[in-house]
């Protein structure tokens, strides 16, 4: 059962037109779900890989997750939050894609936690940002 991406000219939008088998998608003519137009574009989709819990834990466990991570450096700490995020598979709130955005920049960390007060609030007993046993990065 293939569910696809399609553009529609007629109303601009990205929509998913499902099929109920293969067959039908070279018999039946798309139309568009929010405005009934046929006047569509097939995309390409996204591929996405379904992963146990198990797995996603194995390969933030794995040594290689930390790679390339320099704990003094701003950039490097984002770009690892970024990948340590997507691995986790979890949606983050619109903070975290805010100070991962700014450390990625290469804004100090110290500065990050300065100008959102909130964050350490939120972190309770944790300690802030650094939160991970009190110690700073």
């Amino acid at each position: 059962m293939p569910i696809y991406e399609y553009r529609c000219s007629d109303c601009k939008k990205r929509v998913s037109v499902f099929f109920r088998s293969l067959s039908s998608v070279d018999r039946g003519q798309a139309r568009c779900p929010e405005c009934g137009g046929a006047n569509l574009t097939r995309l390409v989709s996204r591929v996405r890989a379904i992963r146990s819990e198990e797995s996603r834990l194995d390969g933030l466990a794995d040594d290689s997750a930390l790679a390339g991570l320099d704990e003094n450096d701003p950039k490097s700490m984002g770009r690892w939050m970024r990948k340590m995020a997507s691995e986790a598979g979890e949606d983050m709130p619109p903070e975290f894609d805010e100070v991962v955005g700014r450390l990625e920049s290469g804004e100090d960390p110290e500065n990050i936690e300065k100008t959102m007060p909130e964050l350490a609030e939120s972190m309770g007993d944790a300690g802030g940002m650094g939160g991970m046993g009190g110690e700073e990065f």
